[in-house]
Parts: C-alpha cells; sequence; structure tokens
C-alpha cells in the first residue's frame, strides 16, 4: 500500500548532545515520552517492548505531533540526573520544555494511560502485570546473557535476576501485557513496513485499507513470546490479531470478519480517533 502513513518509531538517543538536539527539534505542542531504561534490567526488556507498540499506533505526521526517546540512564547520566532518574524503568511526558508527569516502575498500565492522555488518544486499559522497579546500579558482576536472552547475573547487588528460561506463569503475566498493549494488536512475523511471511502482509493490507490503529510485535524477534504466545492464546499459528485484550484469530478469521462487519474495528480507525479528539 504505498502512500500510507508510517507509524512513529521509538529513538535510541546515545549522547547527551544528541537529546539536547532532539528535543529541540520538536515544536512545542509536540509530547515527548522519554523513556530511561538500563540494559541489564529484566523489567526495562518487557517495557521497551510496551511502548515499542504503543509508539506504532501513532501515525507520524508533519509536524510531529508526538516521540518516543529511549535513553540509557547510565549511559547519559546528565540528562539522568536532569530528570531525577533513581530507578528503571523510568518514563517521562514532557510538552513545551515542561514535565507534566514522571512514570517509576513497571506499571505499563499506568504508562499507556498516561500517555493517552496526553497525546489526546484516550481509551479503557486492562491490567499488565510485571516485574518491579530495579535501582540504576549494576550489579556487583557483569550479567551474561544465555542462548535464549534472558538475563544471568551472579551477585546481583539489590535485586534478584532471573536465570535460564521464565517460568509459565512469569511469561504468562508477560503475555498478558503484550496483549493489551495497544487496543489492538498484531502479532506478525517482521513489521509492517517488512512483514516476513505472506499471511503477515495480508493482515496489515486489512488493516491499512481501512485505516486501523494498531500496535505490532514481531514475534521473530522474541522465541519466548512466539512459542508461548500459541499456548497462551491456544492459537498455534502466526499472525495472530487482538483486541482489547482478546484474539479474533488469524487471517482468514480478520478477513471473514471485515466481509460479514462492514464496520469491524470501525472504532480504532483513525478518522474516527481524530473526530473524537476534535469533538
Amino acid at each position: 500500500m504505498s502512500g500510507s502513513p508510517s507509524s512513529v518509531a521509538v529513538t535510541q538517543i546515545t549522547t547527551e548532545e544528541a537529546f539536547s538536539n532532539a528535543v529541540a527539534a520538536y515544536p512545542p505542542s509536540a509530547l515527548l515520552v522519554i523513556y530511561f531504561h538500563a540494559p541489564w534490567a529484566a523489567p526495562c526488556k518487557q517495557m521497551s517492548a510496551v511502548l515499542e507498540a504503543l509508539a506504532s499506533t501513532y501515525t507520524s505526521q508533519s509536524p510531529p505531533n508526538i516521540a518516543f526517546l529511549s535513553i540509557d540512564a547510565e549511559e547519559l547520566p546528565d540528562t539522568s540526573e536532569k530528570y531525577d532518574v533513581t530507578a528503571v524503568p523510568y518514563i517521562v511526558l514532557q510538552k513545551d520544555g515542561k514535565v507534566l508527569e514522571k512514570i517509576s516502575g513497571s506499571n505499563a498500565e499506568k504508562v499507556r494511560a498516561a500517555v493517552e492522555k496526553y497525546a489526546g488518544k484516550g481509551s479503557e486499559t486492562g491490567k499488565f502485570d510485571l516485574p518491579p522497579a530495579q535501582a540504576v546500579t549494576k550489579p556487583a558482576q557483569e550479567p551474561t546473557v544465555t542462548e535464549n536472552g534472558t538475563i544471568e547475573a551472579k551477585e546481583a547487588s539489590n535485586t534478584e535476576q532471573p536465570s535460564g528460561e521464565p517460568s509459565k506463569e512469569e511469561l504468562f503475566k508477560r503475555l498478558e501485557g503484550l496483549v493489551k498493549a495497544a487496543p489492538v494488536m498484531l502479532f506478525m512475523k517482521g513489521s509492517p513496513s517488512a512483514p516476513q511471511c505472506g499471511f503477515s502482509r495480508r493482515t496489515v493490507a486489512l488493516l491499512r485499507e481501512r485505516s486501523i490503529r494498531y500496535g505490532f510485535f514481531n514475534i521473530l524477534a522474541d522465541d519466548d513470546v512466539r512459542q508461548g504466545l500459541k499456548e497462551y492464546a491456544d492459537w498455534p499459528t502466526y499472525p495472530q490479531l487482538w483486541v482489547d485484550g482478546e484474539l479474533v484469530g488469524g487471517i482468514d478469521i480478520v478477513q471473514e470478519e471485515f466481509q460479514n462487519n462492514p464496520d469491524f474495528l470501525s472504532e480504532y480507525s483513525v478518522h474516527k480517533i481524530s473526530a473524537a479528539q476534535q469533538s
């Protein structure tokens, strides 16, 4: 679908200068979602996925009206100190140089509600169960990444780090948050701009044709999610479309829903959301 508007992405900020330049580049009316994290902190992995999915529900505009900036709290100490960052994940919502709200910890429901509040997009949210915040202090010994991507650390200073594969309970809690990361969530192979299977490509096309605002998760980038969601959803294939935390199904069911009900997902269309914001 050439000419379709692109989604907002999370921008990685790696230097103090880059952060200053990024903030200066956005108009005063733009909402800046500034996300402080640490690579060794397990809760940040989940929050990063939630923010990426949330960002993808917004359409890039000119001039931009929202931006998601991701910062390694330890790599940019001056910026972290400026915003009083003492724990990660840590979210700052800012407009026109003024801090609107700060959220410390892993309450994804609170983060999403705050972003939608200040971005002018309100919706009902579900509960998110995520690990607690972790102090911005590296473990006494550098953590290592196991083959399955989980963080394993010895002699952790203030918090315990998970080792080995996550338990089913931990994984299901993570998946419960992910399926509710946006009102409409698509779990697909690849990304909307570069689908890596025909079924994912067809699903993206169906949503774009109807201007549906949705978040997405690339299941090829996380094997825990890829395998775990099959059991969590009791649905063995991808893509999977979820609405308000409930599974709709794969491409065949989504296509059938659109054919049987022209108004299917219409409340999530960009046009309807924009009209609601203006009223």
